[in-house]
């Protein structure tokens, strides 16, 4: 069963065609939308969540028709916009259980959930504090308290690590990795910092200009490539063990570059694995890891760029 899945839709507006005939069917599980700022993904959700009419095409989310069915859509779904929308005058508590109120859940249950619900954001020591004295970080785990905290099958977060500083980020990926693994909550999650939707993501969507690129789980975005990354130490007869690795390899008869610390050694067949280990020994290195590589989303995406930027020149 897909939670999510549009057929050929599109949103114009005057000026601008901010989604092209999108279609992509999307999975139970945690989904990573991955586009640059104005590539589509603000206006998908607004469209998603029945809050926005599509010019052409369908889209459904939990089987619900958004055309007609937006507010049965909305009962069902949470969502964390992108932009801060907090009231800086109430307390977290407050907030969230007013959320949950209007979500329809009775008085009692709606303290109930929201008490554990900021419990599990990480905000249950400061909930009774204004929210207008929080950080970002506090903000943004408001925001993702009251897109939960009626208990929904969906949740559409809108870069929900903006603003943070990389611990910040690491914890908000945590957190929503999380909603899916105790909670069974199924995630859209966007953004354009694609190594985040990597480490977070079962599977990745990537638009650009309002048209699909790529949709597919990330394993098979991150496949391993014919490549083995070798990383070493530096030693004293060595200095700069990976240039020493580098020379060796290639003396070696193996095609390598370097990547920063890492070098990429191009995989003939099983002998390389040999011939990489038998190098580093033979110089006295130390070997910190040699692995099959994976690509990166990043790599991909900049990929599927450029082969559109050469159609574009070839037209």
């Amino acid at each position: 069963m897909t939670v999510i899945e549009t057929e050929s839709l599109t949103k114009r507006y005057p000026r601008v065609t901010a989604l092209d005939r999108l279609t992509v069917g999307i999975q139970p599980g945690v989904t990573g939308l991955v586009g640059a700022n104005g590539a589509g993904k603000s206006t998908l959700i607004k469209i998603l969540l029945g809050l926005s009419p599509a010019t052409e095409g369908t889209a459904a989310v939990l089987g619900l028709d958004v055309a007609t069915e937006g507010p049965r859509i909305r009962a069902l779904v949470g969502y964390m916009p992108e932009h801060d929308c907090l009231p800086p005058d109430v307390s977290a508590t407050e907030f969230v259980v007013h959320m949950a109120r209007m979500a329809g859940l009775p008085a009692t249950a709606a303290r109930e959930r929201t008490a554990d619900t900021l419990r599990h954001v990480g905000l249950y020591e400061e909930r009774y504090r204004p929210i207008g004295g929080y950080s970002t970080g506090m903000k943004q785990r408001v925001k993702l308290a009251q897109a939960l905290v009626h208990d929904p099958k969906l949740v559409l977060l809108d870069e929900p690590t903006n603003g943070l500083d990389p611990v910040g980020r690491d914890e908000m990926l945590a957190l929503i990795r999380r909603v899916h693994i105790d909670f069974g909550i199924s995630v859209l999650v966007t953004s354009h910092l694609l190594g985040e939707l990597e480490r977070t993501s079962d599977q990745i969507v990537v638009i650009d200009g309002g048209k699909l690129l790529r949709a597919s789980s990330t394993t098979d975005f991150t496949q391993a490539t014919a490549s083995l990354a070798v990383e070493v130490t530096d030693t004293d007869q060595h200095p700069d063990g990976t240039r020493a690795a580098l020379d060796a390899f290639t003396v070696a008869g193996l095609t390598v570059h370097a990547d920063g610390h890492l070098l990429l050694v191009d995989i003939a067949d099983e002998s390389t694995y040999d011939t990489v280990r038998d190098a580093v020994a033979a110089l006295g290195l130390g070997l910190i890891r040699m692995e099959q590589r994976r690509h990166r989303i990043a790599e991909i995406f900049k990929s599927n760029q450029d082969k559109e930027g050469g159609s574009r020149d070839a037209a």
